[in-house]
């Protein structure tokens, strides 16, 4: 398992540059926290727990008249795994004033100069799968790890040496050349093709900044030489803003939370409890690996993806949207329920939803997400009832 520490390469570029990079760790963080004032008291979040806590009082992250509520903008995370099916995270650095040690998949917003555009907030496309989201994925996933998923043109992964990646990443960070443009410097073209949409999430209506994140599964090769080892070992940039970068067995993650090891925000927990249904075990090799890659991506296209008959169970995995919100129901162990089959206020009328059959129990300890599970909704409601 490689283990490095990641930052952010310093910057002295304008406002739009600035503007458009917001980590996709801010965005979960805003998701995080404004469930987090939504689902009881500890607030505690520094990006706004006021206006979340504002959205709770009115219906714990419900949607409401659309002129209060935040756009939501658009970004793109991916989940990357490794040849020995480990999950590719970075880590925000401990000492961080907000949300240290978090651990959240590579990601960020979309921008326009790298990635092209989504269209407007009533755009058909802006809550959907597109080339823009794709381009997104994989720019920031080089950016923050170092790894490029991107193919030469024998179809190969795109092979670059680590002073000339180093300093890729620092320029199209900084916004010196685009992303595409330097890619066909180096004779690669993103491979975008094998972006596996994976559910996307939107930030409940309460909190002040608010994003629309398509996520995506990538599976790197099982195989690799020597040259492709170093080229997709995640690389640190020293840790000033947010971070180790490592790939992970999804149950060595999962089990951090239980020890407190490793703080997960719901979206990534529940994310993680899916694939290690998948990708857990003791066995090795290659075929083992293959086969678990083969049965997950069986159960990604399998509909109904679940057998309790609610309509969200006729949606692909591909083109879930998922929305979460409090349930109104007290527990003695004093966790909140966040549902996960809404999708939000801006998809009211349409035929989105995320996933009906699951729940993620939490508790926000001092603003940070505590003793968390995915369990059976019917379980968890025993008869029903939500008061």
């Amino acid at each position: 398992m490689h283990r490095a520490v990641l930052k952010r390469p310093c910057s002295t570029v304008g406002s739009r540059v600035r503007s458009a990079r917001q980590h996709w760790l801010g965005g979960q963080y805003r998701l995080g926290s404004s469930i987090d004032a939504a689902t009881g008291p500890s607030g505690g979040a520094s990006s706004g727990p006021s206006a979340a806590a504002a959205a709770a009082a009115s219906g714990g992250g419900r949607s409401k008249r659309r002129g209060s509520v935040a756009e939501a903008r658009p970004s793109a995370s991916v989940m990357v795994l490794s040849a020995t099916n480990e999950v590719l995270v970075v880590q925000r650095v401990q000492s961080s004033t907000s949300f240290a040690s978090a651990h959240v998949f590579p990601g960020g917003n979309v921008d326009a100069f790298h990635d092209g555009e989504v269209g407007g907030p009533q755009s058909p496309g802006r809550h959907r799968d597109g080339p823009a989201y794709r381009m997104a994925a994989v720019r920031e996933c080089f950016e923050e790890t170092g790894i490029l998923l991107a193919k030469d043109g024998d179809g190969g992964l795109v092979g670059v040496a680590a002073a000339e990646r180093e300093a890729a990443r620092r320029r199209i960070h900084g916004g010196e050349v685009a992303f595409g443009q330097w890619l066909a410097s180096v004779g690669g073209v993103a491979d975008t093709d094998n972006l596996i949409p994976f559910t996307r999430w939107i930030t409940p209506a309460g909190a002040p900044k608010r994003f629309t994140t398509q996520m995506y599964l990538y599976q790197l090769p099982l195989s690799r030489t020597a040259a492709a080892s170093e080229t997709l070992a995640p690389t640190a940039d020293r840790g000033i803003e947010h971070t180790t970068a490592l790939f992970a067995p999804a149950r060595t993650l999962l089990d951090g939370v239980a020890t407190g090891v490793t703080t997960l925000f719901p979206p990534q927990y529940y994310l993680l409890h899916l694939l290690d249904a998948f990708l857990g075990g003791d066995e090795a090799g290659p075929l083992h690996r293959a086969s678990q890659r083969r049965k997950l991506l069986a159960w990604l296209r399998r509909t109904p993806t679940a057998g309790d008959g609610h309509a969200t169970a006729a949606i692909p995995w591909a083109e879930k949207v998922v929305c979460p919100v409090r349930l109104p129901v007290r527990r003695a162990d004093g966790r909140v329920v966040l549902a996960l089959d809404g999708a939000g206020p801006e998809l009211e009328g349409e035929r989105r939803g995320g996933d009906a059959e699951r729940v993620v129990l939490v508790a926000f300890e001092g603003g940070r997400p505590r003793r968390l599970a995915v369990a059976n909704r019917r379980d968890v409601l025993g008869r029903g009832r939500e008061s």
